[in-house]
C-alpha cells in the first residue's frame, strides 16, 4: 500500500482558500475597505496575492511618514549613515516646526536642538507630528515628492507639513504658511474642521498598490546604495507600536500605521512587510468610513483584529 501524498500547502487551491479567508475578515467592516498582501515567489514556494480595491486612493494618515524616512536616509546614504544622523545633523525645535498631536516632542515645552536620527525615530515610533515636520523641513518635501514620482507611485499624496494639513482642515486661508500661534487659535477656540481629510488640495493619501510596491522595493534595499542605510531604515521601521500589535510572534515586522478620527470621517491604515520562514510578505490595509461621532473605537478595534488575523493566516499557511 502506498502512503497518501500530503496536500501541497502551496497549491492554487490552498492559496485561493487562504485569500478567501482573508477577504472574509474584512467584509463585515463598514465603509470603504482596501487591501493588498503579496508574498513573492521563492525557489521553493509560489507567490501569494490577495487584494481588494488595490488601486483606489484612500486616506492613510501617518502611514505617509515612511516616505519621509526613506528619502531622508537616501540623502545621507553612506557607510557612516548613523554617525551622520546622530552627530552631524542637528535640527532646531521651535515654533517654525511645532505641530499638534506631538506628545513626544511636546510643543511648546521642548525647545532646542535634536539629532535627525532621534527626529526620524520619533516620527515612526510615536508618529509625532513635530518630529515629522522638522524631518520634512530637513529633507525637503519636493525631494520626497520627486522620489515618490520616480518610483511610479501615482496615487500617493503627501502634505507640505502636518501643520499645513491641520490648517487646511480648519479652513485657514493661509494654511501653507499658518503659524503655530494661529493654529493654536483654532485649536483653543474649539473650531470645527470645514474640509475633509481626504481631499484634492492637501492630504495624506495612497493606494494599497502603491504602498506594497514601495515596501517590496524599499525593504529589499532597492533605494539605497549601502547596506548600513538599509539596516537603519529597517531598524526604524520596527519601532512603531502598530507593527508589534499586528505582526505574529515569530515574524519580523516593519512598517507604519496611520489614522484619523473627526466627526463624520474616520480612517485607519497599516502598511509594511514581514519576514518569516525565509520569505517576505508585504501588506497594506486600510478602511475609510463615515460616522457622525467624533470617535469610533469599536470599528478601529474590529479593523485591528481583522488585520492581525489576516497576517496570522499568512504566517501560518505560507511555509
Amino acid at each position: 500500500m502506498f502512503a497518501q501524498t500530503p496536500t501541497d500547502p502551496e497549491s492554487s487551491e490552498s492559496h485561493n482558500s487562504l485569500a478567501e479567508q482573508i477577504l472574509a475578515l474584512f467584509r463585515p467592516l463598514p465603509g470603504i475597505k482596501a487591501l493588498k498582501i503579496f508574498a513573492p515567489a521563492t525557489s521553493s514556494a509560489r507567490k501569494f496575492l490577495v487584494q481588494l480595491e488595490p488601486a483606489r486612493q484612500l486616506f492613510v494618515g501617518s502611514a505617509f511618514k515612511t516616505f519621509v524616512l526613506c528619502e531622508a536616509l537616501r540623502l545621507v546614504d553612506s557607510p557612516k549613515v548613523v554617525d551622520q544622523l546622530t552627530t552631524k545633523t542637528q535640527l532646531a525645535l521651535n515654533q517654525a516646526v511645532w505641530s499638534p498631536d506631538s506628545q513626544t516632542l511636546n510643543p511648546p515645552n521642548v525647545i532646542g536642538m535634536i539629532s535627525e536620527r532621534l527626529a526620524l525615530e520619533a516620527m515612526i515610533m510615536h508618529s509625532d507630528n513635530t518630529a515629522t515636520d522638522v524631518s520634512i523641513l530637513q529633507t525637503g518635501i519636493q525631494n520626497v515628492r520627486s522620489f515618490i514620482s520616480s518610483i511610479g507611485l501615482t496615487q500617493t499624496l503627501v502634505p507640505d507639513s502636518t501643520r499645513a494639513f491641520f490648517g487646511y482642515l480648519f479652513g485657514a486661508p493661509n494654511y501653507l504658511s499658518i503659524t503655530w500661534a494661529q493654529l493654536q487659535g483654532y485649536l483653543n477656540s474649539d473650531a470645527h474642521f470645514v474640509n475633509s481629510p481626504l481631499n484634492k488640495t492637501i492630504t495624506l493619501a495612497s493606494s494599497m498598490e502603491d504602498l506594497v510596491s514601495y515596501y517590496s522595493q524599499a525593504l529589499m534595499g532597492d533605494f539605497f546604495r549601502h547596506s548600513e542605510t538599509l539596516q537603519e531604515y529597517r531598524r526604524i521601521l520596527t519601532l512603531g507600536d502598530a507593527v508589534l500589535r499586528i505582526v505574529p510572534l515569530g515574524a519580523t515586522g516593519f512598517g507604519k500605521g496611520g489614522s484619523i478620527d473627526v466627526p463624520g470621517f474616520h480612517a485607519v491604515c497599516v502598511a509594511g512587510g514581514m519576514f518569516f520562514s525565509g520569505r517576505w510578505a508585504f501588506f497594506a490595509l486600510t478602511i475609510n468610513w463615515f460616522d457622525p461621532a467624533e470617535n469610533d473605537p469599536d470599528t478601529v478595534a474590529a479593523f485591528a483584529t481583522a488585520v492581525k488575523q489576516a497576517l496570522n493566516l499568512v504566517f501560518e499557511r505560507l511555509p
